[in-house]
């Protein structure tokens, strides 16, 4: 079975956070900072920065963690991001 991951995305200004799920981190996190889908939530508003993730050894786990991550609160996410990268660096 693949392994997966889940990750936050965000801007430059930190304002949005998109949460994710892929199998291939480096690859999807390059595909959002091409806007290679035109018109989707992370191109429309620039989401280009990966600032957190999180490492399954299955691709269902990874599933399940981003559904539990897509009903936390805006302030839940953050304490995610902080906890591991205090400064907002882009990690991939």
């Amino acid at each position: 079975m693949k392994s997966g991951y889940t990750y936050i995305m965000t801007n430059k200004r930190h304002t949005v956070l998109y949460v994710g799920c892929t199998i291939d981190l480096a690859w999807r996190v390059a595909q959002h900072k091409s806007h290679f889908y035109k018109g989707s939530f992370t191109d429309r508003y620039n989401c280009e920065q990966c600032v957190y993730y999180e490492s399954f050894p299955d691709y269902k786990s990874a599933i399940r963690r981003e559904n539990q991550m897509k009903n936390m609160r805006r302030a839940e996410k953050i304490a995610l991001v902080e906890a591991v990268n205090p400064e907002w660096r882009e990690l991939v």
